[in-house]
């Protein structure tokens, strides 16, 4: 599987990008169970739980590819990951219930997620010559457009927008990556540098719970 992902991310085909691959796979695979949990909280049937864990799981990518025009879409051609991503929503069913022991690992899991989504989608619009704003914007779909396709699709505000820093993660960590390559930094060292900044952020913000200002307007137009 790692073979695949090499050849669909080239940029990070080297061996210095093993983490960050096997990263990716943890990724979708604990971004699928979170797609689970909200199914079932939503008391989806199966079918419901599977369509859930995907869309997370690989929405957000997908997204991404859509609008850059990068085709064919990843997971069409490296169905391993349909599997792998329905495998572990249905496997959440079975485990549920022991899952409120593993908070903060899962918190740790989709923090690293996040980072990696981010820097991947960076680097896919980089290579397809996109300008700077678009290869942030793409970085930005991959890491939270799962996310939001989720609770859209359980009828719920996306947590990105109204909990703890998540999107601005996001934000942070692409254009981090375009500045440091901006100076001539090392591809490794900046790919190193933003996951371990992006990923420390995230866990900050989730420890003393930063958010940006929220805006609230009830006033009715009668």
């Amino acid at each position: 599987m790692l073979e695949s992902l090499a050849h669909v991310f080239q940029p990070l085909a080297s061996k210095q990008f093993d983490l960050l691959l096997i990263v990716y796979l943890v990724a979708i695979t604990t971004e699928a169970m979170s797609g689970a949990l909200a199914a079932g909280r939503r008391n989806m049937d199966i079918f419901g739980v599977a369509v859930i864990a995907f869309v997370t799981a690989l929405g957000g990518g997908t997204i991404r590819d859509v609008v850059l025009g990068n085709f064919p879409i990843g997971w069409t051609q490296h169905p391993e990951y349909v599997y792998l991503v329905i495998l572990a929503g249905l496997a959440t069913t079975l485990l549920a219930r022991f899952m409120h022991h593993m908070k903060s690992a899962f918190l740790m899991l989709d923090a690293m997620g996040l980072v990696a989504f981010s820097l991947i989608g960076s680097n896919i619009a980089l290579q397809l010559d996109y300008p700077v704003v678009v290869v942030i914007m793409a970085g930005m779909l991959t890491g939270i457009c799962g996310g939001i396709l989720r609770d859209v699709l359980c009828n719920q505000v996306p947590v990105v927008f109204c909990r703890e820093l998540y999107a601005s993660v996001s934000l942070f960590v692409c254009a981090l990556f375009i500045g440091l390559r901006s100076f001539g930094i090392d591809a490794d060292l900046n790919t190193l540098l933003c996951f371990i900044l992006g990923f420390g952020f995230r866990m900050l913000a989730l420890r003393f719970s930063w958010k940006l200002p929220t805006f609230s307007y009830q006033q009715r137009w009668d």
